[in-house]
């Protein structure tokens, strides 16, 4: 009788075992998954963002360093539809004609066909419970020619908030130990750039 107890006993403990062991491999595979999921979509808000910056520099000549001025031109900028035509009196077919047929919205050029999309949460950080992006715009001199820049940042420790916080201060080591952002940025206040640090 003793020996089928102790026969229990130890069988428990091999799958309680096993069991932790499974956890202890796959809560490195979750972060990751969940981690990956999150960048997407932080990533996108940031791609976002750098294409209305980008509108919003065409038409004002410099970026804008408040979410308020970009999510009002938005709103209300418009940009002109043109036609490019060749221009008759060349023979060399080199030079065009463009020819304003109107004009229409920013956010309806950038976005009409992105489902859900809301122009108010452009500023916030997705997972981030209502933490806004970092965003700055300057100028800088480069070579004698002074540069429109700006950048926007999402921290790690605030969009992966929730998940494994040892895994995340891991993560800001490792960024800190390379000299890279701990999180994910468009653009440089201190370079002509406007790539993401993901690219």
């Amino acid at each position: 009788m003793k020996s089928i107890i102790v026969k229990i006993v130890l069988f428990a403990v091999i799958i309680f075992l096993g069991y932790m062991i499974y956890q202890s491999i796959q809560q490195p595979v979750k972060f990751l998954k969940e981690k990956k999921h999150r960048d997407i979509e932080v990533v996108q808000r940031l791609k976002d963002i750098r294409e209305v910056q980008s509108y919003y520099k065409n038409e004002k000549g410099v970026y804008t360093p408040s979410f308020d001025s970009l999510i009002a031109f938005l709103r209300y900028g418009e940009i002109p539809v043109v036609n490019l035509i060749p221009d008759p009196t060349d023979t060399t077919f080199t030079r065009t004609i463009s020819d304003t047929l109107g004009f229409v919205k920013v956010s309806d050029s950038l976005f009409s066909k992105r489902r859900n999309f809301k122009i108010q949460d452009l500023r916030f950080i997705p997972y981030a419970d209502g933490a806004e992006f970092e965003m700055g715009a300057g100028t800088i001199d480069r070579g004698g020619v002074t540069v429109s820049v700006f950048e926007v940042k999402a921290p790690f420790s605030v969009y992966l908030k929730g998940l494994d916080e040892q895994r995340i201060m891991n993560l800001i080591a490792a960024e800190k130990a390379i000299e890279r952002y701990t999180g994910l940025k468009v653009g440089s206040l201190t370079e002509p750039s406007t790539d993401g640090n993901w690219e």
